[in-house]
């Protein structure tokens, strides 16, 4: 079954490439004419998903890690690309979770349907927790099955006439979907980059915060802090600047913050810990990478009752009938395990789990360093953003997975502004983060100048 699932995910990840238009069409085509079932709708194709550029990032690594365990079949892969939590849930919350289970199994216990905003008190809860201070009510926090749901859900919102802004590099999910609601025209040659999306480049010469002083007019500007690849966190003061930038222009910023819990240099954690981002802003968060659910799905959306459109009308209003409309809430077994992660127990709990991840990311970033790499990140995020001058992401990738068995992530699958990095997780037992900087410390100095031959 893994076998068949990674086969789908090559076929398509090689469907579409970075080529012109006419060249989309006639691989649509091409497909009628493989059609094995020898009947065809006459539904024609999106367009939209016509433009999408390449299949998903992390399908085409799991891809090509399976081809790497074929090839070696002994070996053991170390696995610090895609980023999947790998400590157990505490056991407070998953006690919680599971008497929520056994409750639905008696009349008492048994709920069915609920709000599909959320449990009350556990929009009450994150509002407590997570912006004490801010002035966010619960009415403002809608819980989901986890931020990248909600991403596309935002995107739904906001319609397919919206210009959009991204970091570069950036989290995929932000331009795909931007890609199949229709709001980013063409592919512009080989850099990858969609004509009508703008791309904020972020490298070490800014501190991975945009010029916006150079940045073109948006409405939609996605901004994730700590930042997923690149694993930095925006300073007070880049927010204050992000905030009035998008009060200037009357954009609304969408803020990822799903990696805030790890920030320990005294950044925000919060877009609404700047005054005035009430008025601009929408936030985005998860317990994936903060409670281990991964697997489990939780998050929430904030978007506060300040926020409007150009009418006037409170963008409130229009996200809570999309809600409504696309989504039945999120599990009530989940709720309780959030409700669980924000009690006094369960909080310190998850700090503990958070703190390993933390240790790992230093050890790996001292492997790097002593392989004579400029490391980023890992102090505010569970990524590390790894700099080889002048190289090629993808074959670095590929020299880092073939002499040490060791799976990455490409830079470049995060933007054109990735080119030379990889991006590396922290996410693993600690035994296996002492085995994989073990075998990196063993190639001693990395020499790819190979690459540019």
């Amino acid at each position: 079954m893994l076998k068949q699932m990674l086969d789908y995910a090559f076929q398509v990840s090689s469907c579409i490439s970075l080529q012109p238009k006419s060249k989309l069409h006639f691989e649509s085509l091409k497909h009628v004419k493989e059609n094995k079932s020898g009947h065809c709708t006459k539904v024609m194709r999106s367009v939209n998903m016509e433009n999408l550029r390449t299949g998903y990032l992390f399908p085409e690594i799991a891809r090509r890690e399976y081809e790497h365990s074929q090839k070696y079949p002994n070996a053991e892969i170390i696995k610090l690309g895609i980023g999947d939590t790998s400590e157990p849930i505490p056991d407070c919350i998953t006690s919680a979770m599971a008497k929520q289970a056994l409750d639905l199994s008696t009349v008492k216990g048994y709920s069915g349907y609920g709000d599909e905003q959320g449990n009350k008190a556990l929009r009450k809860r994150i509002a407590e927790k997570f912006y004490k201070n801010m002035c966010i009510k619960g009415e403002e926090v809608f819980v989901s099955d986890g931020a990248q749901c909600d991403i596309s859900r935002l995107q739904m919102l906001l319609g397919s006439h919206v210009t959009v802004a991204v970091q570069d590099p950036s989290f995929p999910a932000y331009i795909d979907s931007s890609v199949i609601f229709g709001r980013a025209g063409d592919v512009q040659g080989q850099n990858g980059k969609y004509e009508r999306i703008v791309y904020m480049e972020c490298n070490p010469d800014n501190g991975f915060f945009p010029d916006l002083s150079n940045t073109p007019r948006t409405d939609i500007i996605f901004f994730c802090s700590p930042n997923n690849p690149t694993g930095t966190a925006a300073s007070a003061a880049q927010l204050r600047r992000l905030v009035d930038f998008a009060t200037a222009n009357g954009s609304i910023i969408v803020y990822d913050s799903s990696y805030a819990a790890y920030i320990s240099d005294g950044s925000p954690t919060s877009i609404f810990q700047i005054p005035g981002a009430k008025q601009v802003a929408i936030e985005i968060s998860s317990f994936s990478k903060f409670a281990g659910f991964t697997g489990v799905r939780l998050g929430w959306t904030v978007v506060p009752e300040e926020l409007s459109y150009s009418n006037g009308f409170p963008i409130i209003k229009d996200y809570d009938r999309i809600v409504r409309t696309c989504f039945n809430g999120a599990s009530n077994i989940v709720q309780a395990g959030g409700l669980a992660c924000l009690s006094t127990e369960g909080f310190q709990a998850v700090s503990n789990v958070l703190n390993n991840y933390k240790e790992n990311a230093k050890i790996l970033a001292e492997a790097f360093r002593g392989l004579g790499m400029e490391v980023y990140g890992g102090q505010n995020a569970p990524y590390l953003w790894v700099h080889f001058p002048g190289s090629s992401s993808w074959e670095i990738f590929a020299e880092i997975l073939e002499k040490t068995h060791i799976v990455t992530i490409p830079g470049r699958g995060f933007g054109p502004r990735g080119e030379s990095y990889i991006r590396v997780s922290s996410f693993g037992h600690r035994e296996t983060i002492l085995e994989a900087s073990q075998r990196l410390t063993s190639l001693g100095k990395l020499n790819f100048n190979w690459v540019r031959e």
